[in-house]
Formats: C-alpha cells, sequence, structure tokens
C-alpha cells in the first residue's frame, strides 16, 4: 500500500497491467501519469515503448495503430487534448480495438480553465467508447486493469476511458493498494487482438464503407456497447473475488433499501453525498444515493429497477447540454420516463467549483420537497451567485 495521487494510481495501474504502447502527448492535469510511466519504462520496471508524440491527435492515432498490431495501448489525455483527438476517437470503436485511455476530467474551452468538469468527456459518449467516472483513487488503479479485462473481452472488442476528476482527485494523495503482479496476471492474460495487422499478411482496414453496409456496422457497434454490461458486471466481481474490492458494476447504491427518496451522482461528489445521506438519514428521513459509474454503456434498465418505488430522484450533473438540462438528467429522464418518478436536475461544480456538504443538502431539500408533491423547478443550478 502507498500513499499516492489518482494519476499516479493510474500509471501504477497501467504498469500492472503490462501495457506494451504508451503514446503521450502532456496536458495538464494528467501529466503525471505519462511522466510516471516514462520512469517506469526507464528504470526497467515496465517493458513497454514509450512514444512522445508532436500532438494528442497523432497520440491517439498512434494508440489505434498499435492496437491493430497486436500490442496493449494505453495513454492518457484531458479537455482541449481530448478534443484534438475527437477524429481519432472515432476509429477505434468500428476497428473493435481495445484501447484504454484515461481522460483526467477539466473544463474545455473558453474561458479557460484546468479544473474538473465533465463538458469534455460527455460529447464523446456518443463515439462508441465505453465511460467510467472514477470515485477515489483506489478506484482509479482498480478500473484501469478491469477496464482491459472488458475491453478486451471477445464479446466487446472496444475501448474504454476512464474519466476521473482533474485536481480533486489527480493531484490528491490517497492511501491506495496494490494488488499482487501474479494476481493481476492470472485476472488479465496478454491481448491477443481479433484482427492483426501484420506487415508480413497486409490486409485493409477501415476501407470505405458504401451505404449497403454502413448501416449494419452502426448496429453492430450499438449491440456490442449494450452486451458490454454482462461484461463489466462479471469482471467487477470477478475481481472482487481476487482483491476484495468491488464497485458494483454498472451502477453501486448507498442506503437504498428503503429509501423514499434518492440522488444520482458520479465521481468524487458521491463522497460528499454519501456523508449527506448519513446526515439525513440521522434526522430519520429515508434518503439513498445512487452512484452512476458508467455513461456507456448507460444503465437504463438498472436504474429503472433501483428507481421503481421512489417517490422523488435527483441527477446531479458536472456539465451542461444547454438543452435546459445536463446530460446525466436527459440520459436518465429518458430511461425513466414511463416509470413516472418525479425527476430534478442540480448541476453544480462546473469549471471546478467546490461542490460542499450544504449545496447537495439543498439538492436533497428539493427532492424532498417534489416528493411531497410541490411544484419545483425540474433544474436547478447550485452555488451559483445571482439567479439560479
Amino acid at each position: 500500500m502507498k500513499v499516492i495521487s489518482a494519476d499516479h494510481a493510474v500509471a501504477h495501474g497501467a504498469r500492472l497491467a503490462r501495457v506494451e504502447v504508451v503514446p503521450a502527448f502532456p496536458i495538464t492535469p494528467q501529466t503525471l501519469i505519462v511522466e510516471l510511466i516514462a520512469e517506469f519504462i526507464n528504470d526497467g520496471e515496465l517493458d513497454a515503448d514509450f512514444l512522445p508524440v508532436e500532438s494528442e491527435h497523432s497520440a491517439m492515432s498512434a494508440a489505434i495503430g498499435a492496437c491493430a498490431g497486436g500490442a496493449r495501448a494505453f495513454t492518457a489525455t484531458s479537455s482541449q487534448g481530448l478534443a484534438l483527438m475527437h477524429e481519432m476517437l472515432y476509429a477505434a470503436p468500428q476497428n473493435r480495438l481495445p484501447v484504454v485511455m484515461v481522460n483526467v476530467n477539466r473544463s474545455l474551452g473558453a474561458a479557460s480553465g484546468i479544473w474538473v468538469e465533465y463538458n469534455d468527456s460527455m460529447p464523446e459518449r456518443e463515439s462508441g467508447w465505453l465511460q467510467v467516472y472514477i470515485e477515489d483513487n483506489q478506484e482509479a488503479l482498480d478500473m484501469v486493469i478491469q477496464a482491459y479485462r472488458v475491453a478486451e473481452d471477445r464479446e466487446v472488442m472496444l475501448p474504454m476511458m476512464v474519466c476521473l476528476d482533474g485536481f480533486v482527485l489527480s493531484h490528491t494523495v490517497e492511501r491506495v493498494d496494490f494488488p499482487d503482479q501474479h494476481l493481476v496476471d492470472s485476472f488479465l492474460p496478454k491481448f491477443k487482438p481479433l484482427y492483426l495487422l501484420d506487415p508480413d499478411e497486409p490486409v485493409t482496414m477501415n476501407p470505405i464503407t458504401p451505404p449497403e453496409y454502413a448501416m449494419e456496422m452502426r448496429f453492430q457497434l450499438h449491440r456490442a456497447v449494450d452486451g458490454s454490461k454482462e461484461v463489466i458486471e462479471k469482471v467487477d466481481r470477478e475481481y472482487g473475488a481476487l482483491t476484495g474490492r468491488t464497485y458494483g458494476g454498472l451502477v453501486d447504491t448507498y442506503q437504498m433499501e428503503d429509501a423514499e427518496i434518492a440522488l444520482i451522482t458520479l465521481g468524487t461528489v458521491t463522497s460528499t453525498a454519501r456523508v449527506v445521506v448519513d446526515h439525513l438519514r440521522s434526522e430519520g428521513k429515508k434518503v439513498g444515493l445512487i452512484k452512476l459509474r458508467f455513461m456507456r454503456p448507460f444503465p437504463s434498465d438498472e436504474l429503472e429497477s433501483i428507481a421503481e418505488n421512489l417517490k422523488a430522484l435527483g441527477v446531479f450533473d458536472r456539465s451542461v447540454s444547454f438543452n435546459g438540462f445536463g446530460p446525466v438528467f436527459t440520459e436518465t429522464r429518458n430511461a425513466l420516463y414511463h416509470l413516472g418518478t418525479p425527476l430534478t436536475n442540480h448541476i453544480a461544480g462546473l469549471g471546478g467549483r467546490d461542490v460542499t456538504f450544504k449545496e447537495v443538502r439543498e439538492m436533497f431539500t428539493v427532492i424532498e420537497e417534489h416528493a411531497k408533491g410541490h411544484r419545483v423547478k425540474e433544474c436547478h443550478w447550485h452555488g451559483l451567485r445571482g439567479d439560479s
């Protein structure tokens, strides 16, 4: 066990996963990840090729090429770097290449900022990458290892994006337990590509696709993303049996057994919300917490099962869709539409602003009023100066 940041936990996760090719371009707040991986390679602790490329577009291009050539590929980025990768992001899923990338969430675009917001990764949820959001540093290490196991499963063969909160996790130290290398090796065998790009046996990959085939390709990708749900749950259970640590698969819950109202969170706000739930429970209120881990695949059926008896449900968002709501709320409302559960959206923490106990408490107050049948706004901005 060591006391390390989430960035360094990710680097150790990549080392334990025995990644073979690491194309990288520095960007705050992810740079600590690739710096430590470079040290591992230099010190002989990791047998891998480190490619210092000229941009994030090149980093993703190289990762895709390496994976197509049969190597376990890893890279990391953030914010504008992820945006610069956008074109190449779409090549990995359709070619069924299980690249794993860590995105350290940071606000995107003007006004520039280096602090956490999910407006960099949320738009990329439509690219065909699986997306998981992390709560703490231990989960960061464990999910890098689990990500390869899920992504490389023959029933999945899709890239995975592991998202973690910039600075809240990336530069904050916590105790992290390292699984033994032999245990990781037994859990995560060497990567065997579905199709290999071999110079000795030339083939064409990703040719132009006419209308006669394009729809079927999209449908197969849709089916693969949805089909990854069972693999994610299975891998989480198997990892738990080996290490004693499970994360709930697609969704984790807290105090939901008899809950009448609940809040959906993702990322580090979940830890604050858990404390608020305990406080409200001490006051006799039947409240619960739903930790949404995966945005892709989106756990619609799982949320429906959890929320079917709730009197009201709130949804936290750390980004905005500019359709009046946040993306997590929009997806949740779509998933639970036929249940008729009263829903409210709670936007907070944009641009790295702290989401405090008081603000999460305010979210529950709105949800409670909604459950009583009182009229409330559908979307609330918390911690906002001026009219919310």
